[in-house]
């Protein structure tokens, strides 16, 4: 049996013993919250075409590697990963590869055993070139349609703050440093385009897309946000009645938003035995409101946990209550809170990064929308409680 016929024997064990190594790594942290089937994606079409490479009669077989990598690229994309990452799970798999062939390459003799380390090289090497053309083609591709949206948002932001001149001054300034950042390394990204080859390659020059994109999306979440409340502010939100499960709009919320929880040690908690069976109103902007007092409450808390509560009072109301146990709201904030570009301080910094300070001037919009009714109890360093009463049935606007 020669080396590509042993890795083509082996590939089972190198995916499944690959998997693990790459799931224990700490400097690959995004596969936390993957299947398996997700993170070993195309690796065994890598491993069948580094086979039949490595086979006498089969000296070429580039094609299903590029294939398969450019596949991984763009799903790489998709997933998050970032340069690192992706370099790292191929770096441990050219240790597994090695490991596994280690005690037959050193049986060979010299000439085929260094053709063999060659070629399992130079097939992992052109894996990762075009993983990386991929990677970076998506990337690319995320950022024109970052940019498409952000162009078709300005003409309705210039409406918004003409009309509303008061808010200039904060918007200006939420927008100045994300933009900033956006056009120094968008000229830093072009300028290292213009380098050779060797230099522009190299892989800690895609960092620079992924500072573009992150401020990109804060520019982006902001807008929306500055949006959704002019709409509202205009009487351009309607109200769609229709049944709805409220379990399930509850546990779709804990879905989005565990990975975010887990990622600093949080809990999400459901009790949903008290709730109503099914209520009369417009799931989408019930759903927009508890995402925003959950991702409220884990945005200002450290430890502990997050717990959602559902109940019904009577045959006419029944109550949302969002309770976490993380810095809590001092009295003279708790009159604020719900005013756009509020935020609460914090003692080691004035506020978090990620906040716009318009979640909750959007959720108590939405809950009148909803014909319901937000009041919040909170004591500093205790946690903060959030309930809202709504009606059943909510009337449905003409």
């Amino acid at each position: 049996m020669n080396v590509g016929e042993l890795l083509l024997e082996k590939t089972d064990a190198i995916t499944n013993e690959w998997l693990a190594v790459v799931r224990k790594d700490r400097q690959i942290t995004t596969t936390e919250n993957l299947r398996s089937s997700a993170i070993i994606d195309h690796l065994p079409d890598v491993l069948r075409a580094m086979s039949n490479v490595l086979v006498e009669s089969h000296d070429y077989d580039i094609q299903t590697i590029v294939k398969a990598s450019l596949q991984h690229g763009v799903l790489r994309a998709e997933q998050g990963f970032n340069p690192s990452e992706i370099a790292r799970e191929y770096h441990l798999l050219k240790t597994v590869i090695f490991d596994t062939l280690d005690k037959y390459l050193s049986s060979e003799n010299t000439v085929s055993a260094i053709r063999s380390i060659r070629i399992i090289d130079a097939v992992i090497d052109e894996a990762i070139a075009q993983c990386f053309k991929s990677y970076v083609s998506a990337r690319l591709q995320e950022l024109e349609q970052l940019q498409s949206q952000l162009k078709l948002n300005n003409e309705e932001l210039n409406r918004l703050v003409r009309a509303n001149q008061d808010n200039v001054s904060f918007l200006a300034h939420e927008l100045k440093s994300p933009l900033t950042s956006i056009i120094g390394y968008s000229d830093l990204f072009l300028r290292v385009q213009q380098q050779p080859p060797e230099i522009r390659e190299k892989y800690h020059n895609l960092g620079h897309i992924e500072h573009i994109l992150n401020n990109g999306r804060q520019i982006l979440r902001l807008i929306n946000n500055v949006l959704e409340i002019s709409r509202f502010d205009a009487g351009k939100l309607k109200l769609k009645s229709l049944p709805a499960n409220l379990c399930e709009v509850v546990e779709n919320v804990q879905a989005m938003m565990e990975p975010i929880a887990r990622a600093k040690n949080l809990e999400i908690i459901i009790d949903c035995q008290k709730a109503p069976t099914e209520i009369v109103t417009d799931s989408l902007h019930l759903q927009q409101i508890i995402t925003n007092l959950v991702s409220n409450a884990i945005r200002y808390t450290e430890s502990g946990s997050v717990k959602i509560s559902c109940e019904q009072l009577d045959n006419q109301k029944w109550t949302l209550t969002v309770a976490d146990t993380g810095i809590g709201i001092s009295k003279e904030d708790q009159a604020n809170i719900f005013e756009p570009y509020f935020r609460v301080n914090r003692e080691d910094k004035s506020y978090l990064p990620d906040s716009t300070g318009l979640g909750l001037a959007i959720v108590t919009r939405l809950v009148k929308l909803l014909q319901g009714k937000i009041e919040v109890t909170s004591e500093v360093n205790a946690g903060s409680t959030f309930k809202v009463t709504f009606p059943l049935e909510t009337q449905p606007t003409k």
